[in-house]
């Protein structure tokens, strides 16, 4: 359906819905106009046709996808943080992905926020990689790696404050640089998981709602750098870091039933017993002590 046959379908519905709309307070429409601009908000919002300006609906559907990959973004990593704390158990999750994922969100995030591009194009780069940090910080822990774990806090802190707050440290040409190589670090990240789910059989602690999240995500910001930045090193980063998600997502449905490596080991220690190999120590074959000898 094209937007001209979808207009005259909702037609009926908009004439009901223009003196609905005509009373939203002014701040809506103020939040509105700085989302999509004032001719698209004329056009989309006060006179509801989405035939007036053809690039108005894309640039809607762009801002509105943006907005809800930011507000996912606060809590896409929430279920994986819970899994471990309540399993006390890193089983499955690779610590130099989650660490490679933080560095390349921390360039995008500077990257973007130099460049003054739309917030609703990266502003979930800085709410993952805070919670990337924490995920990696409890991977080390419960590894027995307390002190590693400071350490990267430190490193992350002291990474932000070059690349944030900082400009002389990283100047804009190697800000550019440094936003080619995220394109290559978020294709990294990926790998280290992907080979620990192959190699340990299973996912583990590995939060489905994390990797079936990040699969959605990374397909519409496909669509919304395409929209609204006009950056190809942005976008390719996208496409192959969803290309990987892909792989994810599907080694996820493979393993879906597999169980964690400990729950591996268990049931093998409960089948050798049910086939009656026990690992107990045998009994002594010898004789009893001699007794003392008759004069």
């Amino acid at each position: 359906m094209d937007v001209s046959s979808l207009q005259t379908t909702l037609e009926p519905i908009f004439v009901h819905l223009r003196p609905i709309v005509a009373q939203v307070p002014q701040p809506i429409h103020d939040l509105a106009i700085s989302l999509i601009g004032a001719d698209c908000h004329n056009a989309l919002v006060l006179d509801l046709d989405l035939t007036k300006d053809p690039a108005c609906l894309p640039l809607a559907i762009s801002k509105a996808l943006g907005l809800a990959i930011v507000g996912a973004s606060a809590v896409v990593k929430l279920p994986q943080i819970l899994k471990l704390i309540n399993s006390r158990s890193s089983a499955g999750v690779s610590f130099i992905s989650y660490a490679l994922e933080t560095a390349s969100l921390l360039i995008t995030l500077s990257y973007g926020v130099r460049n003054q591009f739309p917030f609703t194009t990266y502003g979930e780069s800085a709410l993952i990689a805070i919670q990337d940090v924490a995920v990696s910080v409890l991977v080390l822990t419960f590894a027995g790696r307390s002190a590693a774990a400071a350490t990267f806090v430190a490193l992350i802190a002291a990474s932000v404050y070059a690349l944030l707050f900082d400009q002389t440290l990283v100047d804009a040409q190697t800000m550019s640089y440094l936003q080619a190589g995220a394109g290559a670090l978020s294709i990294a990240s990926k790998v280290p998981q992907i080979y620990t789910i192959w190699q340990e059989g299973g996912t583990g602690q590995l939060s489905a709602f994390a990797v079936f999240n990040y699969l959605v995500g990374s397909l519409s910001r496909i669509f919304t750098t395409i929209q609204e930045v006009d950056d190809k090193l942005i976008l390719y980063g996208f496409m192959s870091g969803f290309a990987l998600n892909v792989i994810l997502a599907a080694q996820m449905v493979y393993y879906w039933n597999s169980p964690a490596p400990k729950q591996k080991a268990s049931r093998k220690s409960a089948d050798q017993i049910a086939s009656g190999q026990s690992t107990a120590v045998p009994k002594s074959s010898s004789k009893s002590p001699t007794t003392r000898r008759r004069g």
